[in-house]
């Protein structure tokens, strides 16, 4: 069981409400699918759980859900909040693009309303400069913002874990840790990588650009396209979103027609993500958020397979314990042929 959040990596608070994962402050559950997330109250992302630390968990979710009075729910999606301080978001059987536009319309939706109140916030400190003259205004914009201006244009804002790829010979470069400024973020670019069906990108980083394909583009881009979108969106603009989405009938299939498109930066260079119309640029990151999640789901898979490999290996020496003692000699003699139950095994009981 997890504690911090596998996006923003801050503490995840726990609550006493459900005793089976008494991690998180929002649970969504969806019972009809046994997926279970905790929601990131900071940046609002879904944290997928473990397969085995679900079940009774969602047990336990949907009966609090039934028994919580102050709840809202429509045909497809409900939340409950319970008075020991725990939200419930339970998932029926939405259509996908209906599920996707409520899952990712408060996240843009706080991003846009933040960006609105800080720009009303700057034109009030602008009128309540005004009747300064030039000279003054001018020495102290350049006293007290030049140094945070340069200091915020030359912090990293994204750092990505990057290379470490292994070859026939052992590894051919090392793991390493790229980290990207705002004037790196403003430059990014998304293009068809030629030896493969995903992308790849492209950033600008002062005199040269740095290059990143397959596993480290998907890594890059999922950290830098949320800094792009940080104006966020209306839920009009979502729903478009959602639709791009939809009309490719998958977000990986969306990602590989997207990059294939046309979107040139003032240098004519195609591929900005800046370039991007809004509703295009959220998709872009919805999708690398359900591919980041599907991953996760695979690695759950991987995880039953070597479970079930334990099982059959132990069901095998199982098997043969039941078998006579002469059994393994009579195989080895007729090629692995005959069974206790063909018609014709020595092995069948009359």
């Amino acid at each position: 069981m997890y504690t911090t959040c596998i996006f923003c990596k801050k503490p995840l608070p726990s609550n006493e409400v459900v005793e089976e994962f008494p991690v998180g402050r929002r649970l969504a559950f969806d019972p009809a699918k046994g997926r279970l997330w905790v929601v990131c109250r900071r940046c609002r992302r879904w944290n997928l759980t473990p397969l085995e630390e679900r079940w009774e968990a969602i047990e336990t979710c949907e009966r609090i859900f039934r028994d919580t009075p102050m709840r809202a729910s429509t045909d497809n999606i409900g939340i409950a909040r319970h008075r020991g301080g725990l939200d419930l978001v339970r998932i029926g059987e939405p259509p996908r693009g209906e599920f996707a536009a409520w899952r990712y319309g408060t996240r843009f939706g706080i991003r846009r309303w933040r960006n609105l109140l800080g720009g009303i916030a700057g034109g009030v400190a602008g009128g309540m400069l005004g009747p300064i003259s030039v000279p003054i205004v001018g020495t102290l914009a350049f006293a007290v913002v030049g140094p945070y201006a340069a200091w915020d244009y030359l912090r990293p804002l994204a750092k990505v874990r990057v290379g470490g790829r292994a070859g026939a010979d052992g590894p051919v470069s090392p793991e390493s840790v790229a980290k990207f400024r705002r004037l790196d973020i403003r430059s990014i670019r998304m293009l068809p990588d030629a030896g493969a069906p995903g992308f790849r990108v492209e950033i600008d980083r002062g005199l040269r650009r740095a290059w990143f394909d397959g596993e480290d583009a998907r890594r890059v881009a999922t950290a830098i396209v949320p800094l792009v979108n940080r104006e966020g969106g209306a839920r009009s603009t979502v729903r478009r979103a959602v639709d791009a989405i939809e009309t490719s009938g998958h977000p990986t299939r969306f990602l590989a027609d997207v990059v294939n498109r046309k979107h040139s930066g003032l240098t004519g260079r195609t591929g900005y993500v800046r370039a991007m119309p809004t509703p295009l640029r959220l998709a872009v990151e919805m999708s690398l958020h359900e591919e980041q999640e599907r991953r996760a789901l695979e690695g759950e898979l991987w995880i039953l397979e070597q479970a079930w490999r334990e099982a059959e290996e132990i069901a095998a020496i199982a098997d043969k314990l039941l078998l006579p003692a002469h059994a393994d000699e009579f195989f080895e003699r007729h090629g692995g042929k005959g069974t206790a139950d063909d018609e014709e095994s020595p092995l069948r009981h009359p």
